[in-house]
């Protein structure tokens, strides 16, 4: 076996670990049947109401333990609804972080998990985050996010 074989090997373990952990910390700060109900109703249906943010919250993956386990979560800025070519309504997004994750120096990383599973997600068109996030953070802090997040802030 290679060094290289050996590296993919824990790495691939790993990832198997953390998403197992993850997903046994969700299952314990979460309602099962609640989120597997939120999780399969249309976020179209929930644009004005108090379910929204729960909904978007369960459709979350490994990024909502920590979400969740450090006191974080998100708000909503915007919404709007777009027609794509298909003529099928989708939905553009900006969000916030709030709680604990404001000026988080893992806030790239949650930011691009927020990202990457909503927009994995088939009435999600697009995701951005305010930009008044940014002013949360010192200049350093703004720095680092801009130039390693895969993310836009409007």
């Amino acid at each position: 076996m290679t060094v290289e074989d050996l590296v993919a090997k824990y790495a691939a373990e790993a990832k198997i670990a953390l998403q197992e952990e993850a997903s046994k910390r969700v299952a314990e700060s979460t309602d099962p049947v609640e989120e597997s109900r939120l999780r399969n109703t249309s976020l179209l249906t929930l644009l004005e109401n108090d379910d929204l943010v729960p909904a978007i919250l369960s459709r979350l993956g490994e990024v909502r333990a920590a979400l969740d386990g450090h006191g974080g979560g998100i708000s909503v800025s915007s919404i709007d609804v777009i027609t794509d070519v298909s003529e099928k309504p989708l939905i553009d997004l900006v969000l916030d972080l709030t709680g604990a994750c404001i000026s988080c120096g893992a806030a790239p990383a949650t930011l691009d998990g927020i990202k990457n599973d909503l927009e994995s997600d088939a009435e999600v068109h697009r995701v951005r985050f305010s930009a008044n996030l940014l002013e949360t953070f010192d200049e350093l802090g703004r720095e680092f996010i801009l130039a390693h997040g895969s993310v836009t802030f409007i």
